[in-house]
């Protein structure tokens, strides 16, 4: 960001209206690293007047603040976040992608730069060690600390820029976080060292800074790539609703304008394969719409005259006009990126178990390299440089490389073992709520089930039925058709067949496929159809012939959700589906708590019920409608066949047809968590034993770097056992 808010005067051109009187403003936020940033803008703006709610999405780093127009000043609330060192410019989902992967570059050649110097300058501290056990020169020596510090002063002013900027801004605002005793031993170990060289002592610690900062980028990094992959379900959303929309003047002529200039009232146009723009109702047309990413419905809906449509749909079949009723943010699909927005707030304010531990663990650190080096000072008879050098060993070693790395390196072995079994991690905190899920929830339509209709086998017509149904449907993308299509893929397809939107085919010999209504078969004639969808091929001298369809539930659905039992985990069915549809699913599958007929805010107000309740409860769905549900349940999951929006609203993927990675999903997270908190054992542990030794000055800088360096690798050692499977 090269500019901050404060640069822009007229605020009107970014708020959004929410309520008379009320509107909002979406902030991008540069400088938060963690959810003690959170909290201190949150609390500088709640108790601003005129302030109704300020909510800060650590995820997207987005700050959105709801204020009242009349009372509160936006110039002053955003002087008073930059007072604390924070920078604002309005949101932008582009802008945030660019930035975000700027600074993951920057901390790859920050990375590569200190492991580039932590080599070289251990190479040549063990040329000083083999030098002290054969009698090297003073001056040999005194070179190679030279080049030691020629190496490493440059890196650690360059590598060290991510702590040292973050430890200078709390500092600043009289705040400590874990940067700053990182960002300290880092300094006075080189600054020590650099002194030792001038006075030409035989010990410097060059390769104890250097080497800290190396293991602490690691970190660093694989927690940035963590957040990275948590893109904003929101920012997805907007984009959708970010396009062109074509109108009807007064004089019938079509011109194309912006989302924002369309008003109530106003004619619509919105062509065969188009997206709906806007909420509305038809008043010329007939179509069938693709209303999977709003309602859930697997099948295209068939809309005439006087239907509502709304906005994320997706016209099949036919042209339509369309009378504005809604737009912005009072369509429906504007409603969805307000649920999935406040769940993401609540999400938000998660905190990582290190971060809670990290507060408090900073200033213990400081007070004890204080206590040491005052201690050492006054009770003994050695001069100020031992007395420095013990508390910076005593600050080395209790920096918090172990504990910054217990959570972020059981999180890529686990990562890197999903993804090897087709399952993507998308949240930094996943594995600790998929760890304590209690219970698992269920979308039906793409979930449970494939998604896609297919031809039941060994229906009541003959090949050459299905032949001349296939000839016709080539002439279709209905997803019916298609079905017949792929039942019979060599069929050569019939010229003239004319489409009828929302009904179906008709050849011109007068042959006709497509629903009961249309080809003239009354009900009592076949067999009901409210549980699968059908189309009828009517011919001249012959019999009706109905062709049956079916969505297929995935492969292993019933051993998964007996597995699931199994584990002691209730199941639960919320579908957008229709009611007989749903409870032959719920039927076969064993599923007693199942709803039908579900709107996005029906999913979410039972998944609130079930937070009340106290369940921890894994959200399993697909389609825009799932998006809130997904964000708002305290773990979520999704195919990779789902709707875009789907993907970034969960905080998992697993690819394929089957259901397995559920099970897997929830089988590795509890292993990681039993490594997470043996992690926390023994970097605590470490630190018991070796806080000590280093107060009474048992341990050098040198043996102090050793040992965090030994419990990092402790630490990776234990979170690597996570990465071996079980054999069959």
């Amino acid at each position: 960001m090269t500019d901050t808010a404060s640069t822009f005067a007229d605020w009107s051109l970014y708020e959004t209206p929410l309520s008379k009187g009320v509107a909002s403003l979406s902030f991008m936020v540069d400088g938060i690293h963690c959810p003690a940033c959170v909290a201190r803008i949150e609390a500088v703006l709640d108790g601003a007047p005129g302030v109704v709610a300020a909510r800060v999405n650590l995820t997207n780093r987005r700050l959105r603040l709801d204020f009242e127009k009349e009372v509160a000043d936006p110039q002053m609330l955003v002087e008073r976040v930059e007072a604390q060192g924070y920078r604002l410019v309005p949101f932008a989902p582009d802008a945030l992608e660019n930035e975000d992967t700027a600074h993951e570059k920057m901390l790859l050649r920050a990375l590569a730069v200190a492991g580039f110097a932590a080599a070289n300058v251990m190479l040549l501290s063990v040329a000083v060690w083999a030098g002290a056990a054969q009698d090297m020169g003073s001056a040999t020596r005194d070179l190679l600390h030279w080049l030691s510090a020629l190496i490493a002063l440059p890196a650690i002013a360059y590598a060290g820029r991510p702590f040292f900027h973050s430890a200078w801004g709390a500092l600043r605002h009289a705040g400590v976080n874990m940067e700053v005793p990182i960002s300290l031993a880092v300094l006075l170990a080189a600054g020590m060292s650099l002194f030792q060289t001038i006075e030409r002592n035989p010990h410097t610690y060059f390769d104890s800074a250097i080497t800290l900062l190396f293991f602490l980028l690691i970190g660093r990094y694989l927690d940035r790539r963590a957040r990275g992959r948590a893109r904003s379900a929101v920012s997805h959303l907007m984009v959708m609703q970010a396009t062109a929309v074509t109108v009807l003047d007064d004089q019938g002529k079509s011109r194309t304008i912006a989302p924002q200039q369309v008003s109530a009232g106003m004619t619509v146009l919105v062509a065969v394969g188009e997206r709906v723009p806007v909420d509305g109702v038809i008043s010329q047309g007939v179509s069938d719409l693709d209303t999977a990413l709003i309602t859930g419905e697997s099948l295209p809906q068939p809309s005439n005259v006087g239907d509502k449509v709304f906005a994320g749909t997706v016209n099949l079949t036919g042209p339509l006009r369309l009378e504005v009723t809604a737009v912005g943010e009072e369509t429906l699909l504007a409603e969805i990126v307000r649920l999935v927005e406040a769940a993401e707030q609540g999400r938000a304010r998660y905190v990582v178990l290190a971060d809670k531990v990290a507060r408090l663990y900073a200033p213990a650190v400081h007070g004890l390299a204080a206590l040491t080096f005052v201690g050492w000072l006054v009770f003994s008879q050695i001069g100020w440089e031992i007395a420095l050098l013990n508390a910076i060993a005593v600050l080395i070693i209790t920096c918090p490389c172990a504990l910054g790395l217990a959570v972020p390196v059981v999180q890529v072995i686990a990562s890197g073992r999903l993804m090897r079994d087709g399952i993507l991690l998308k949240s930094a905190t996943a594995l600790e709520r998929f760890a304590r899920v209690d219970m698992v929830v269920f979308d039906k339509t793409g979930t449970l089930t494939l998604g896609r209709p297919e031809l039941v086998d060994g229906g009541d017509y003959s090949p050459s039925d299905l032949a001349c149904a296939a000839a016709m449907a080539v002439s279709s993308r209905h997803p019916l058709s298609r079905a017949i299509i792929a039942a019979a893929p060599s069929v050569v397809a019939l010229e003239g067949v004319r489409e009828v939107p929302g009904a179906g085919l008709e050849a011109p010999d007068g042959t006709r496929l497509g629903n009961r209504h249309f080809v003239g078969v009354a009900e009592a004639d076949g067999e009901d159809s409210s549980f699968n969808p059908e189309l009828w091929l009517v011919r001249s001298g012959a019999d009706p012939v109905c062709f049956t369809f079916h969505d297929s539930l995935r492969e292993d659905g019933e051993e998964i959700l007996k597995k699931l039992k199994s584990m002691e985990l209730p199941v639960s069915l919320l579908s957008g589906d229709r009611p007989p549809v749903a409870a032959a699913l719920a039927g076969r599958l064993g599923i007693e708590d199942w709803q039908a007929g579900c709107s996005p805010a029906d999913k979410v107000a039972r998944l609130s019920q079930l937070e009340e309740e106290g369940r921890h409860v894994l959200m399993v769905g697909d389609g825009l409608n799932d998006a809130p549900a997904l964000t708002a349940a305290f773990v979520s999951l999704s195919p990779s066949s789902a709707a875009d929006i789907s993907q970034n609203a969960a905080d998992a993927v697993f690819q394929g047809a089957r259901l397995a990675p559920v099970t897997e999903t929830l089988a590795i997270a509890r292993k990681a968590d039993r490594l997470v908190k043996q992690n926390f054992g023994l970097a605590f542990a470490y630190n018991i034993v070796t806080i000590p030794l280093a107060m009474a000055g048992l341990v050098t800088p040198l043996i102090a770097a050793a040992a965090m360096s030994a419990s990092s690798l402790v630490v990776i050692g234990n979170a690597l056992r996570l990465g071996k499977r079980r054999r069959a």
